[in-house]
């Protein structure tokens, strides 16, 4: 899969970790800040990963703030983004497989790195199942209208 991440500051030192598991795992991934630990403000992270997405330039999109909140409210006011906020590895799955997510958001005052990494491998591995699932996220786009 090809990638985009992003984060303000307080998910920034987070962010090279979870760069580094994606790129272990085989992936892409390219970064659109923050840059750094100097405050800034969430929306324009989770806005840029989350156009880039829905431009098709990626597959999918991570997200990193405090909580995870703010950051994927931000990225789903794009049309066409389906971004869920994590805090354990079977909502990821869950997200991916039933809903068809294509960003996936945590806080990093919330989970730590290894529980990061864990649910960031189980949104990775999951699937869309379609089905009876895929009528629902129909619904959902058909809200963006």
């Amino acid at each position: 899969m090809k990638l985009a991440i992003g984060s303000d500051h307080v998910g920034f030192e987070l962010k090279p970790i979870i760069i580094d598991y994606i790129k272990e795992l085989g992936h892409e991934i390219e970064d659109f800040g923050a840059d750094s630990s100097e405050r800034t403000d969430y929306p324009q992270y989770g806005k840029k990963v989350a156009e880039e997405v829905a431009s098709g330039n990626f597959d999918g999109g991570i997200l990193i703030c405090g909580t995870g909140v703010g950051i994927s409210i931000s990225a789903n006011k794009v049309k066409g983004i389906r971004a869920v906020v994590c805090s354990e590895p079977y909502s990821a799955k869950l997200s991916k497989e039933h809903n068809n997510t294509n960003i996936l958001a945590f806080g990093s005052r919330v989970v730590g790195s290894e529980l990061a990494k864990m649910i960031v491998k189980e949104w990775l591995d999951a699937t869309f199942e379609g089905g009876r699932h895929a009528k629902r996220v129909e619904m959902i786009r058909q809200m963006e209208n």
